[in-house]
């Protein structure tokens, strides 16, 4: 897990990482709302701030990185159902979800730019 608060960036403000935790927790509406609930919410806080907070910028890329890859991930072992190993798969993706989504939204409410471990990063 790569944790780290990079020097070159300015030191987020109270609004910023406010916003960017939203980011994060946003995620748990997929739940509600399956596929499209735990995606929209954090693109549409990342469009929305990115240009005014870099802080957001980079968590809202992050969280919509890991929730991107946690669906193709949970398609994979969909799949993988077929060879029984999916159905391991199935169980552990939520249990992940829900404990790497407290942690990045406590770590970005603390300021530090967190990065989720097994992540497929397609937006830069």
């Amino acid at each position: 897990m790569e944790v780290y608060n990079v020097d070159n960036y300015s030191s987020p403000s109270k609004d910023e990482r406010m916003w960017a935790m939203l980011c994060h927790v946003s995620t748990f509406l997929g739940y509600l709302l399956p596929l499209i609930g735990q995606v929209i919410p954090p693109l549409l806080i990342w469009l929305i701030k990115r240009d005014s907070m870099p802080f957001v910028d980079d968590q809202g890329k992050e969280a919509l990185n890991f929730q991107i890859s946690l669906l193709l991930y949970t398609m994979i072992a969909g799949l993988l159902v077929i060879v029984a190993i999916g159905f391991v798969f199935l169980l552990i993706i939520p249990i992940a979800h829900f404990i790497l989504t407290i942690i990045a939204a406590i770590r970005s409410n603390e300021g530090v730019y967190y990065r989720y471990p097994l992540t497929i990063r397609l937006i830069r």
